[in-house]
């Protein structure tokens, strides 16, 4: 019997194409859009150029167009998500998709963001196998596309003395805000 890696492949297209051909509806790690907007319009102005990474099929960047916001560029390592929002999507030019890996966007400029939004994608990383080296990475590329005072929003389950201590190596200036758990979406 073949023994299982403690650890998964999130840092591999393949796990995701995977895992989106066989998921049809849309799914919001942690949190939706109406349980964050206080927290995103706290930092977020409505005409801020928004780089929302490992998009995914999740109805975030819908949710965030349909408050007001006006440039939401969302990337995915799974070119099955990319095509499949591209497509749900075409309608609205406030929202862009495409295929890239955090850890590389070079097809952006650096300073080229005003917010870039992380809703679970670092940790996901931080779940894969080279989780740190993943992570260092993607926060490199994050610190290069934003805009001088622009802002990262993490969204994260991840203890936060321990994203802090991540964070800490790449950004100057941290802002925590610790919200609840949603345990029901009832309300």
């Amino acid at each position: 019997m073949a023994s299982e890696s403690s650890t998964q492949a999130y840092g591999e297209p393949s796990y995701w194409d995977n895992r989106y051909s066989n998921e049809s509806g849309p799914f919001d790690w942690y949190q939706k859009y109406h349980s964050l907007a206080p927290l995103i319009n706290l930092y977020v102005s409505r005409h801020h150029r928004i780089l929302a990474v490992g998009c995914g099929n999740s109805a975030f960047s819908e949710g965030m167009v349909d408050d007001g916001y006006e440039d939401v560029i969302n990337v995915d390592i799974s070119s099955v998500v990319i095509e499949a929002m591209e497509k749900k999507y075409c309608n609205r030019p406030q929202l862009k998709y495409v295929k890239m890996d955090v850890r590389d966007m070079s097809a952006f400029e650096t300073c080229s963001f005003d917010t870039v939004l992380d809703k679970g994608t670092l940790d996901s990383l931080l779940c894969g196998n080279n989780s740190r080296q993943n992570a260092t990475k993607m926060l490199d590329e994050v610190w290069r596309v934003l805009k001088e005072n622009g802002v990262y929003i993490l969204v994260t389950y991840g203890a936060p003395s321990y994203r802090l201590s991540l964070l800490r190596r790449t950004f100057s200036l941290i802002k925590l805000h610790v919200i609840e758990k949603l345990i029901s979406e009832k309300n």
